[in-house]
């Protein structure tokens, strides 16, 4: 499958500082950023960045970035998901994860994930894929953020929507262990009914059950 990458960037001011938003970026721009030492909620920021690197390496790999021209300030990632995850197991070429996004804490409030985001799907580029995301509160930071875990589920998911992106069912144990986990799911136009058919068949193993 041929993976197309159309880069946009955007602009805004934040107390007379310019905050770029662009992407994908390419693996060799990646390497010319330095991550901000906030950006830490999945692992130590190096381990982080490196990570990022290889993603944005990837065929299909995405990496959308907020920066201030020598600093990174957030990310958002799109990768094929973990081969040790359900979601890979009927190896769909036309199934993207969300898989991370995060702003480091000095510049949250500012709308730099919803921007992040949007821009990943601009031209349509993202039209022949089914894209999800999985959402564990594990992963929220909730001491930092103030919020309980109702709040920051709905806060995930008006984020989430700002890109059509939905709630969808499923019987996946781990977004199953707790009823703040959600999987949320963007069916692109372009993708053929075969294939939602089949995320269909992934998202429920256990059918009888319901």
């Amino acid at each position: 499958m041929q993976h197309l990458k159309l880069h946009h960037l955007d602009t805004l001011d934040h107390n007379g500082q310019t905050i770029y938003v662009e992407g994908p970026i390419s693996a060799d721009q990646l390497r010319s950023f330095e991550m901000h030492t906030q950006l830490d909620a999945f692992r130590k920021p190096k381990e982080q960045f490196d990570a990022l690197v290889e993603i944005s390496g990837l065929p299909e790999g995405r990496i959308i970035i907020a920066h201030d021209g020598k600093t990174l300030l957030g990310y958002v990632t799109f990768h094929y998901p973990d081969e040790l995850e359900r979601w890979s197991e009927a190896g769909m070429k036309d199934l993207l994860e969300l898989g991370a996004i995060e702003v480091a804490d000095d510049y949250r409030g500012l709308g730099l994930g919803s921007r992040m985001i949007r821009i990943a799907f601009e031209d349509g580029q993202l039209e022949s894929y089914i894209i999800f995301t999985t959402e564990y509160y594990w992963h929220w930071d909730l001491k930092g953020s103030g919020l309980s875990v109702w709040e920051y589920r709905r806060m995930m998911e008006r984020l989430m929507k700002t890109v059509d992106m939905v709630w969808y069912a499923t019987d996946d144990p781990e977004i199953c262990s707790h009823p703040a986990n959600c999987l949320m799911v963007r069916m692109g136009e372009d993708v053929p009914l075969a294939s939602r058919e089949q995320f269909d068949r992934i998202r429920f193993v256990r059918r009888f059950m319901y």
